[in-house]
């Protein structure tokens, strides 16, 4: 049959290939898995017989047969803005030269898709996992159960020596930051936030513990919503803030996507920044340091944890054992104008 009646790709098998270069079935095998074991003549060969006929390697048949695979899943809540982005490109880099691909799945925060990721994801039997968080359902937990590989979770720590992490204290940097307001003076500090993932729901924790600690703590001050987070909502969540508490001087945002709406709608409302309403953030994304006034945020070294936890990940897929099970990699107050 010619290739061009083939209806699909995945019908093309090694052996199609294997026939069409005119060698072996392990020889065919080879010189796609493994190129420097055989001839640049035989090598060329496969190849071009490969792409004559659309092959395309089944990555789950080739992990089965071999008992190894090349795959790495990684699963993240959003790519909706650098937080993430800039992980995985972190990891990108570490994977990549050790002759590595990712699978990336994105959950969008929800439980069901998280799910639905780990079951496909884990069909391919990858070599290892690198998760956002150790929140997850008990069926996802499950799902879990039966993955052969190591697992590495991002963002957050554990003291659990049988889990691997790289992230740092999400309650301590939210604490830090509200301690930072409450020494430069302000007293009626409320905090914003939205989606409210376990992250988020750690640092409104840091948040409480600071200001009881300062007798300041005013449960009506917080403003949590379950919606999904953007400069919009950040605008929207200031007003309500206003209109219920005018006495507010300082507000912290869970992230800087709602911390710049905040800034935005100050401007329109003529609200003095910091004088009348200091305004801070978290995450630190490219943005806060162009705005004006710049934003106070937290800085998360988003690209050393992504970094951290594919070096981590690899150790694991070698069959070694880390230096640590757990990486805090920290965090950093950055006091700019707006507070």
């Amino acid at each position: 049959m010619s290739p061009r009646r083939r209806r699909s790709a995945e019908r093309v098998t090694l052996s199609d290939v294997a026939k069409a270069a005119g060698c072996s079935l392990m020889s065919a095998s080879r010189a796609l898995s493994q190129p420097e074991r055989v001839s640049d003549a035989l090598r060329a060969q496969v190849m071009q017989a490969a792409k004559a006929l659309g092959y395309v390697a089944n990555p789950a048949a080739r992990a089965l047969a071999s008992s190894k695979s090349n795959l790495v899943a990684v699963l993240i809540p959003s790519l909706s803005n650098s937080v993430f982005v800039d992980t995985v490109e972190a990891i990108q880099r570490v994977l990549m030269p050790a002759g590595f691909e990712m699978m990336i799945g994105v959950s969008h925060y929800r439980p069901e898709e998280d799910e639905r990721l780990l079951r496909s994801y884990l069909a391919h039997q990858p070599a290892g996992l690198l998760l956002t968080g150790f929140e997850r359902s008990d069926t996802a937990r499950e799902i879990l159960g039966g993955c052969r590989g190591p697992i590495v979770t991002m963002m957050e720590l554990s003291d659990d020596e049988d889990e691997y992490c790289v992230g740092f204290s999400q309650l301590d940097a939210g604490a830090a930051m509200t301690g930072a307001l409450i020494e430069r003076g302000y007293r009626h500090i409320a905090f914003a936030a939205a989606q409210l993932d376990p992250r988020t729901l750690q640092r409104a924790e840091g948040y409480r513990q600071c200001m009881r600690v300062h007798g300041r703590y005013n449960p009506s001050l917080e403003l949590l919503t379950p919606e999904l987070s953007s400069i919009g909502l950040g605008a929207n969540l200031l007003d309500r803030l206003l209109a219920q508490h005018p006495e507010i001087d300082a507000v912290f945002f869970n992230n800087d996507d709602l911390a710049l709406g905040a800034l935005f709608r100050a401007r329109q409302l003529d609200l003095a920044v910091p004088q009348r309403l200091a305004i801070a953030g978290f995450n630190d994304l490219p943005a806060a340091a162009w705005v004006h006034p710049a934003l106070t945020t937290v800085r998360t070294i988003r690209g050393r944890i992504g970094q951290l936890a594919g070096e981590m990940l690899l150790t694991l897929m070698r069959g070694e054992q880390p230096a640590a099970h757990c990486i805090d990699v920290g965090f950093e107050l950055v006091l700019r104008d707006s507070a």
